[in-house]
């Protein structure tokens, strides 16, 4: 048993490692700033190729999930981190908007969505229900951390050798730091069991196993759908947020300096992320996703009142807390309600609520910008999306949190 918790303590480590290469995503505000500078290309093309990213994100772990289930995530991983490189590799050769569509867009984007779903899933199998959330937390937060170090690389690179060498130079690291760590991600060996340590308010719940249900089981429940709806309400208003948080210091306080605010809300949303999968696996994942939608409503409906830099970074430090909360919570309830030998498929359907979100979202604060000169009414909408969000984690017919107080699992 101890052989075990060793392993699986390993694969967290090998999987946060992963992600704090894989973080891409995070450069493109930096490269989309060169090309507006330095190519002439209009905001509207500088942001296609990240546009095209997302989407291609949530697809491919919509497919790709349900790979990982069959193949494992050696395999996936080590697939994600080829394309990654390669349509880095390939944006670097030609710096033209369609062909950044194609290159950054579709091939490397589809590279980070398998290597998410290979990495946020993989290392639960390990554990026990109760620990879920803790270890989902410490690996997603290795994505939120790539920030702190690829705004300065990004930015020292693009000084020293220009922009098509910087692709060049990202791709062919990423993709051999990542293919080497994909050779050490592993799901348990078959018939792996391990028993759970339950806290004293777990122990009154009877213990009994979680069902594994395939995508097509689990789009039959009524539960799937009120996740997707949670995540994609949830994720649009958070990203809405960190889409705009500089032009939200300029229009709101009238402050040059908003680029801080995304460096406060890159340390909160890591932060988060950590305290968020410990403290659902003391609480519940329901209770604190209520806790969470609640709290973030709140905030977002005071918005358009924070009126001074220090209120509105405190504003933007609870936006990054709950945001980054989230992002354990999601595949740790869809494991408790759903089982861990198809985890792969079916977070990767309920994901594609978060790029649905993370398109909408920052499309409709655009919108209303444009059209009213202020963000109030987009925060008011954001908040009353959280609220319907809180409402929908209230009516599970059956509780994930229930689910979550197994007292043995076994693959």
């Amino acid at each position: 048993m101890a052989h075990f918790k060793r392993s699986g303590w390993f694969i967290v480590v090998i999987a946060t490692g992963i992600n704090l290469i894989a973080g891409l995503l995070y450069v493109w505000s930096i490269i989309a700033a060169k090309l507006v500078t330095d190519y002439a290309w209009s905001s509207k093309q500088a942001s296609l190729p990240y546009t095209a990213a997302l989407v291609s994100f949530v697809a491919s772990m919509a497919v790709f999930g349900r790979v990982l289930d069959r193949r494992g995530p050696r395999f996936t991983a080590t697939l994600a981190a080829l394309l990654m490189g390669a349509g880095l590799v390939l944006s670097g050769l030609f710096i033209h908007p369609r062909w950044l569509v194609f290159s950054f867009g579709v091939i490397t984007g589809a590279g980070t969505g398998i290597m998410y779903v290979s990495t946020s899933t993989t290392p639960a199998k390990w554990f026990a229900a109760e620990k879920n959330g803790a270890v989902t937390g410490i690996v997603v937060a290795g994505i939120a951390l790539a920030t702190v170090y690829y705004s300065p690389l990004v930015n020292s690179l693009l000084g020293a050798v220009g922009l098509p060498r910087t692709f060049i130079y990202i791709g062919i690291s990423v993709s051999a730091v990542c293919m080497l760590l994909a050779q050490f991600l592993a799901n348990p060996p078959a018939g792996y069991a391990v028993r759970s340590e339950p806290s004293a308010a777990q122990k009154s719940a009877p213990a009994r196993p979680v069902p594994d249900q395939t995508w097509r089981e689990m789009i039959k429940t009524p539960e799937f759908y009120k996740l997707w709806f949670m995540l994609a309400f949830s994720s649009s208003a958070g990203l809405m947020v960190f889409g705009h948080a500089a032009t939200i210091a300029r229009v709101q306080v009238n402050w040059a300096g908003g680029y801080l605010l995304v460096s406060l809300l890159a340390v909160f949303n890591v932060l988060g992320r950590l305290l968020g999968g410990a403290l659902s696996d003391r609480i519940g994942r329901l209770n604190l996703m209520r806790i969470v939608f609640i709290v973030l409503a709140i905030n977002l409906l005071l918005f358009s009142r924070y009126d001074s830099i220090g209120l509105l970074a405190f504003g933007m430090a609870i936006v990054g807390l709950c945001y980054g909360a989230t992002f354990p919570l999601f595949p740790a309830v869809v494991m408790d309600l759903y089982g861990k030998k198809f985890l792969g498929g079916n977070y990767g359907l309920v994901n594609t609520a978060w790029g649905v979100g993370g398109v909408i979202g920052p499309m409709i604060a655009a919108a209303i910008l444009d059209a009213s000169g202020s963000y109030a009414a987009a925060f008011a909408a954001a908040s009353a999306l959280l609220a319907v969000s809180a409402m929908l984690s209230a009516g599970f017919h059956r509780p994930a949190d229930e689910a979550a107080k197994t007292f043995v699992h076994q693959e």
